[in-house]
């Protein structure tokens, strides 16, 4: 697997040294408790309430049109444009309304109940803004438990998940919304180490803070002119 320095070294462009991946300080992030979800006789599968229905749907097109927003303005017409159409089809739409929330993932709400999701394993296979699609096994070092080996993510797809990220924050905080939300979120849930490729975690983290420090329109501008500047979108 490929190393990184000690030392994080600004991107291409900038000689801002605030901007650092170092220097991100361990925040808090209040998650939601939700609705509680019941399981029914036997342990079949929650049934779908239409006003469960209505609302999850209403959420993710929210969440889609806000990604849309945020690829555009990065110059990503296509990504924004197809941002998260599997979560229309049955697999994930079906258990989104049987485990629907509002203020957090209905992911969240299944995996608790069930032990996993079976709506977020359709959903990271098919989507490549999300790290855990270049997630694979590997032959070549035996020092990764079982021989998985997350892989490098091509830039546009970095960009298109920042821009999944503020909208997700955008989406489930709503007023109580702040450019620094993508990162305490980020910082919350944080593993170590990190299922990401060091590329991958240098490159999140860093315009994580610069959203932060800098808010949606400076960052965005960043990543359209200087991160993507002359890369096949």
């Amino acid at each position: 697997m490929q190393q990184t320095n000690n030392q994080q070294m600004p991107l291409q462009g900038t000689s801002d040294t605030s901007l650092q991946a170092d220097d991100i300080k361990p925040s808090s992030y209040t998650f939601p408790v939700g609705r509680e979800v019941k399981l029914g006789p036997g342990g079949r599968q929650p049934k779908i309430e239409l006003k469960n229905a209505i609302g999850h749907f209403k959420t993710i097109t929210k969440h889609r049109w806000k990604v849309r927003r945020n690829c555009f303005k990065m110059g990503l017409y296509w990504q924004g444009l197809t941002h998260d159409l599997s979560k229309y089809s049955p697999t994930e739409f079906l258990q989104g309304c049987r485990y629907y929330q509002g203020d957090r993932s209905p992911n969240a709400s299944e995996r608790e109940v069930n032990g996993l999701s079976l709506a977020w394993l359709h959903h990271k296979g098919r989507n490549k803004h999300h790290y855990e699609y270049w997630i694979d096994f590997s032959s070549k070092d035996s020092s990764s438990p079982f021989g998985v080996l997350p892989g490098k993510m091509p830039d546009r797809y970095i960009a298109e998940m920042i821009a999944d990220r503020v909208a997700a924050s955008r989406t489930y905080r709503k007023d109580a919304y702040t450019s620094a939300d993508p990162l305490n979120y980020y910082l919350t849930v944080k593993q170590t180490p990190t299922p990401m490729h060091p590329y991958t975690i240098e490159k999140l983290e860093f315009f994580l803070h610069m959203l932060a420090d800098k808010g949606e329109e400076e960052t965005f501008a960043y990543i359209k002119n200087v991160f993507l500047k002359n890369k096949k979108k």
